[in-house]
């Protein structure tokens, strides 16, 4: 008989099949372990005896960049420079010596150069709020910004500062027994100060050389209810302008508008 192969024996066969197996295992084992590997580099056990948590990645964050002003931030202060450039509806009437209002009421319209900025943003949101009632000043402000209204005030308060002489604390003329009598109950010096141009809130206005017509007209205001075209709602000032008689209301703005004052329209050269 003859002799199989030597690769065919018994022997030989379950040799060969043993190495199979053992690079079997050896492959099967590196493909798991290198799983494993990876998913614990992935993820490590949180419930792993001993194991310590990855550290953390750090870096250093960036500067943030300056946020924008935003509309609850309100305007910024207002720029003289950038006022100028938003003057168009105010100096036809603001910016020319004597005008007079028509309508609702003839009067000469208030002197706004060298008034408080703050008086002035103040009444340009009354009106626009319609807590000042006023069709032309109304149609005017409600075109304006917040930040347009502390430009222009900014404009107006600067350009009464050109050439202007300081205000006697006191007034160098007294008023008379009776228009004194009307001052005092009226408490104005409380908020517009002693001399009537010095007011202790920059939201109050200077009173001292204005036209006698205009505060004469603008105290009536806070005296009338229920008119479309005309009245003004502030507490303070309703409160103290109503006990008076339209005669005392004169009496008394005729005296504040010959005192002196930085108040003052300064004439424009040319419209533009």
């Amino acid at each position: 008989m003859k002799k199989p192969p030597a690769s065919t024996t018994p022997t030989a066969l379950r040799q060969a099949f043993a190495e199979a197996t053992a690079w079997l295992a050896l492959a099967c084992g590196v493909a798991v372990g290198g799983a494993a590997l990876a998913q614990g580099t992935a993820a490590r056990p949180a419930d792993v005896a001993g194991s310590a948590p990855a550290p953390a990645a750090t870096s250093t964050p960036a500067q943030a960049a300056p946020a924008a002003p935003t509309a609850a931030q309100g305007p910024r202060p207002g720029d003289p420079a950038a006022g100028a450039t938003k003057i168009a509806s105010c100096i036809g009437c603001h910016n020319i010596s004597g005008y007079q209002a028509s309508f609702p009421e003839i009067y000469k319209v208030p002197k706004i150069a060298g008034q408080t900025a703050g008086y002035i943003v103040a009444a340009l949101a009354g009106y626009r709020k319609g807590e000042r009632k006023h069709p032309t000043m109304r149609a005017i402000a409600t075109t304006l910004s917040d930040q347009d209204m502390a430009d222009i005030a900014a404009y107006y308060e600067q350009l009464g500062k050109q050439g202007a002489q300081p205000v006697p604390a006191k007034p160098a003329r007294e008023p008379s027994p009776q228009v004194a009598k009307l001052l005092a109950q009226a408490n104005c010096a409380s908020c517009h100060g002693a001399n009537y141009a010095a007011p202790i809130d920059p939201t109050y206005p200077k009173l001292a050389g204005q036209y006698a017509d205009y505060l004469y007209v603008a105290l009536k205001a806070y005296q009338t209810d229920n008119n479309r075209y005309s009245g003004r709602n502030n507490a303070i000032m309703m409160g103290m302008a109503r006990p008076f008689t339209h005669a005392e209301l004169k009496a008394m703005s005729k005296y504040l508008a010959e005192l002196p004052s930085e108040l003052k329209t300064v004439q424009q050269t040319q419209f533009r």
